[in-house]
C-alpha cells in the first residue's frame, strides 16, 4: 500500500486548500468527513444504528440523514456524539483502507477535521497539520457560512487546539494571510516521492 498522510487543521484553518493543492500535484486525496456523509445515507449498518439512537424520523421521506436534526441531538451531548463516531468511524476507516490499497501514486492523502480526536492518526505513516491564526480562521467561516463570530467561536472550542494537534503532527502547514502555503507542500511533496517520508 502507498505511504499515508493524514491531513488535518481546525475549521477555517484552509486544509481543504491545501488539499486542492496536493491533487493538483497528482496525490489521490481521500476526503473522510465527504465520504462520511455519503455513507450515513447508503451505508445500511450506519442507518440502521443512528435509527435505534435517534428513530425512523432521523432520515427525511427521501431517504437522505437530517443532519440539522441530528446535529441538534449530539451538539452538546458528548455521550451522544460519541455514540454515533463510534458507529461511523469504522466504516470510514474500512472505506479508506480498501481505497488507499487500491491507488499507485507513491502516496495519499487522508484529510480528517478530527483526525487526532478519532484516534485515526495513528494509522497513517505521516501527519500535516495545517494551521493559521484564529482571527484569520473566524473571519473565513464567518464569510464562508455566512455565521456569527460567537457561532464559529463555538465551534472551534469543540475542536481540539493547534497547540496540541502540533504534539502529534510530523510537519505543520501554517496558511495565514501572509504566509506562502506552496513552497512547503512542494518541498513534502518532493520528499515523499523521492525518499517516501517527510523529514
Amino acid at each position: 500500500m502507498a505511504v499515508t498522510v493524514g491531513i488535518t487543521g481546525g475549521i477555517g484553518s484552509g486544509k481543504s486548500t491545501v488539499c486542492k493543492v496536493f491533487r493538483f500535484l497528482g496525490v489521490p486525496v481521500f476526503e473522510a468527513d465527504s465520504v462520511a456523509k455519503h455513507l450515513t445515507n447508503t451505508n445500511p449498518v450506519i442507518r440502521k444504528g443512528l435509527i435505534e439512537l435517534f428513530g425512523s424520523d432521523i432520515y427525511t421521506e427521501n431517504g437522505t440523514l437530517d443532519r440539522k436534526k441530528l446535529a441538534g441531538y449530539i451538539f452538546n451531548n458528548d455521550i451522544q456524539l460519541q455514540k454515533v463516531n463510534e458507529l461511523i468511524h469504522p466504516v470510514v476507516r474500512a472505506e479508506f483502507l480498501a481505497w488507499a490499497k487500491e491507488q499507485t501514486a507513491p502516496y495519499v492523502i487522508h484529510e480528517a477535521a478530527i483526525l487526532f480526536e478519532s484516534g485515526f492518526y495513528k494509522m497513517m505513516d505521516y501527519t500535516l497539520l495545517v494551521s493559521a491564526p484564529e482571527k484569520e480562521r473566524i473571519a473565513r467561516v464567518m464569510k464562508r457560512d455566512k455565521v456569527t463570530e460567537q457561532q464559529v467561536i463555538e465551534r472551534i472550542k469543540k475542536q481540539w487546539p493547534d497547540s496540541e494537534k502540533r504534539k502529534l503532527a510530523t510537519a505543520e502547514i501554517k496558511n495565514s494571510d501572509s504566509d506562502l502555503i506552496l513552497p512547503g507542500i512542494i518541498k513534502i511533496d518532493k520528499q515523499l516521492r523521492e525518499d517516501g517520508k517527510i523529514w
